[in-house]
């Protein structure tokens, strides 16, 4: 057979661009929820980051996870939850943004390290090849353990912060995108706007730019001022 691989490669990368935009379609529309609903948003978030405090602590007592992993992990949300203090703005500038995201990546490749090397000595102590490995977590539960202990709040963050770089002063003269219900809220709807939305929404709206930009070079779209 030749051509029916070939559909099968085919189908796989157009249902791998389809599952691409299902995403981000969901993460843009989860977007535009939060920027509607920021003081929601941000109890939420703080709520979710409380918990898997509280699960990591669990995972530690009673399934015996090991301690340093589990401080860096604890660690790390209380610096996601330091980011949460001038919520949805944020200084891309800011070391404690800097830091997030360096700590976003030292978490995975540290829970990465002890996954691994638990499946590797389960696998070297086996007495036969027929047997069974007991006690290691499968890759489901690996899995799940990664989205929401390591990926979760940070991917939720990256939806729901918007950065802050052109937000315009507010009537009362205070740059502080800190307070909820302050007067930045004065200046009306246009300033809210201007204020820049999330930053995944910042994120898709120029990607889509310059495809717009692309396409009208490479005569795929028909520029708006062509008659």
């Amino acid at each position: 057979m030749w051509v029916l691989p070939l559909i099968g490669y085919l189908g796989t990368v157009v249902g791998f661009g389809f599952l691409t935009l299902a995403i981000a379609s969901g993460l843009y529309y989860l977007s535009e929820l939060v920027e509607e609903h920021t003081v929601f948003a941000k109890r939420f978030l703080v709520r979710l980051i409380q918990g898997i405090i509280g699960l990591q602590i669990v995972l530690f007592l009673i399934d015996c996870f090991p301690l340093w992993p589990t401080l860096l992990g604890i660690f790390a949300h209380v610096v996601y939850l330091g980011n949460m203090r001038r919520f949805p703005y944020v200084q891309l500038s800011d070391p404690l943004f800097l830091l997030s995201c360096g700590l976003v990546l030292l978490d995975h490749y540290v829970w990465f390290r002890h996954f691994s090397t638990t499946q590797q000595r389960a696998y070297q102590n086996m007495s036969s090849y027929y047997d069974s490995p007991v006690n290691i977590p499968t890759f489901t539960q690996i899995a799940s353990y990664f989205g929401i202990c390591v990926w979760l709040v940070p991917f939720a963050l990256f939806v729901s912060l918007s950065a802050s770089d052109n937000v315009l002063p507010t009537i009362g003269g205070s740059s502080d995108m800190g307070g909820v219900g302050s007067n930045s809220n004065v200046g009306g709807g246009a300033d809210k706007k201007r204020g820049g939305g999330g930053m995944f929404k910042s994120v898709v709206d120029s990607v889509l730019s310059v495809s717009g930009v692309l396409g009208s070079a490479t005569g795929l779209k028909r520029s708006e001022d062509r008659l």
